[in-house]
């Protein structure tokens, strides 16, 4: 390990949480990194601290898709000063998301190694579409209404726009342009021109184009804008007396033109421009602006919420959902079902590998915790929606659906660990070797692979016809009297699965009666 991740690595935790009823949300956005320490009492949300650190995270991404190390130093030390707030706090209570720069960066495990070393705690890389719900969650709690809305987020390297009413969304999408890639593309000599801001105007027109008939005015009543860029360009006109912070496209005109008159970044002087949104405020201007004008949009309000508070309020849910043991709670399960209905999924097998693989953990892992088991149900419940693509090598389309998929409630993250699983459940184990070296990944997988050979025949099985017994790294599989006689075709797919193991796995397999 390098001697920086070694100097920023977190100190340790004490064993309980110091505030067991706080919540706590890392946005690791393309030009700034935020968190948001929050408690909710009744419903009613409360905000403890917040943190928020210009990191450009964005401009780091290289010619070549590549985080350069500068980015990521500034990203690392960032995370380390985030932990030491958070020391106190079990992983349970916080939850860490990346946006688009790490959704692009093509060394982003690289950096996400690191990251999770520096932090003390996972790191999830969300979809754009997920990124969108977790942006609505935010505003529809902190700013309730039963008005049809558009909210609209501007980041550093991409613009979400979300149709919803009340709590629910409606349509929810992610576009490829943001502050931060704009401004670097058409502003990075520091120079403001008229011919820039055209051209800045016509790629984010083209970039948005697609979502001029799903996101028109007749859809909604009101528009509301969320976070970092919107919050910035409302301040710049209210502390000019231009509005009362309403962004309108009068207003950014005004803008505009005093960025033209200025002639340059470093000498554009106007009451409440942050020194840290200097760079960036241009391409926002031309992104608010291309909004404005394609999608009618005449008032622009400020919103209340943000992606971090929307992370937190799903986080909530979460452990709603898993005190009740409701699974319905939970978005994910609603996910999971979904997935299961578009992709026709034989949800009596999937049941009867469920019942089968998690008996088995259980007995091997007893104490795993609630997001491993939730993990093997899911990709107990979604292990052959491949099927829906072809008959053969369905491990394979299975896991590739899963790693392209959007799926609300799931991270890229998190789906990228079920899609692994999926894929390992059947086959050689070189295909999944990386991840075999994670230990809890290992026995997740082995009781996958059991649960699916135990119910190859598709018809009704016992979970409790197979015993699994842990001892070290070695698996003994002991079956009910008599039972090896009666399902010999079985017994043969068992010993060829501890061949299997015995050829390439972590862990042995054997088999008792």
């Amino acid at each position: 390990m390098d001697a920086l991740s070694v100097g920023l690595r977190r100190p340790e935790p004490p064993a309980g949480p110091r505030w067991p009823h706080q919540l706590a949300a890392i946005d690791m956005g393309s030009n700034s990194f935020r968190l948001e320490i929050g408690q909710l009492v009744s419903g009613r949300y409360r905000r403890i601290d917040y943190q928020k650190e210009t990191v450009r995270l964005g401009a780091g991404l290289d010619t070549n898709g590549l985080l350069t190390e500068e980015a990521s130093a500034r990203g690392l030390a960032c995370l380390a000063r985030f932990a030491q707030r958070l020391n106190g706090f079990v992983p349970a209570q916080v939850r860490a998301v990346a946006t688009q720069t790490l959704r692009e960066a093509r060394n982003r495990d690289a950096f996400l190694a690191r990251a999770q070393a520096v932090l003390g705690l996972p790191i999830e890389v969300i979809s754009g579409r997920e990124e969108a719900r977790l942006i609505f969650a935010g505003v529809a709690r902190l700013q309730p209404s039963n008005v049809p809305r558009l909210v609209i987020d501007i980041g550093g390297r991409s613009t979400e726009m979300i149709l919803g009413t009340g709590r629910k969304p409606a349509r929810a999408e992610s576009f490829q342009v943001g502050s931060v890639s704009l401004s670097l593309k058409y502003f990075g000599e520091g120079r403001y021109t008229e011919a820039a801001f055209r051209q800045a105007q016509i790629a984010a027109g083209a970039e948005l184009e697609e979502a001029l008939g799903p996101f028109a005015a007749v859809h909604w009543q009101e528009a509301l804008g969320s976070s970092g860029t919107v919050g910035a360009v409302s301040q710049l006109l209210a502390a000019s007396g231009v509005t009362d912070g309403r962004i309108t496209p009068d207003g950014l005109r005004w803008l505009m033109e005093q960025a033209l008159r200025a002639g340059r970044i470093d000498k554009l002087a106007l009451p409440g421009l942050k020194e840290e949104r200097r760079a960036v405020i241009a391409g926002g201007l031309a992104i608010l602006y291309t909004l404005a004008t394609h999608f009618d949009i005449k008032a622009l309000l400020p919103a209340r919420g943000a992606l971090r508070q929307g992370v937190i309020f799903d986080l909530d849910e979460r452990h709603h959902a898993a005190a009740l043991r409701q699974d319905g709670h939970d978005i994910r399960d609603a996910s999971v079902r979904e997935l299961q209905r578009r992709f026709m999924v034989d949800t009596q097998q999937a049941e009867r590998v469920t019942r089968v693989a998690q008996a088995l953990y259980a007995s091997v892992h007893p104490n795993a915790g609630a997001e491993a088991r939730r993990e093997l149900l899911w990709a107990c419940a979604l292990h052959e929606i491949g099927m829906m693509v072809s008959h053969h090598d369905h491990h394979r389309h299975s896991a590739y659906l899963l790693d392209h998929v959007d799926a609300p409630g799931f991270s890229q993250s998190q789906l990228r660990r079920i899609g692994e699983l999926v894929l390992g459940q059947r086959g050689g184990l070189r295909k999944i070797e990386t991840s075999l070296t994670r230990e809890d990944f290992t026995w997740q997988l082995l009781c996958l692979r059991l649960g699916v050979i135990k119910c190859h025949a598709r018809g009704d099985v016992s979970a409790d016809a197979m015993r699994l017994k842990r001892t070290g790294s070695t698996a003994e599989l002991g079956f009910a009297p008599g039972w090896s006689e009666t399902h010999p075709r079985t017994r043969h797919l068992l010993n060829e699965e501890a061949a299997m193991w015995e050829r390439g796995g972590p862990l042995r397999l054997v088999l008792r009666g």
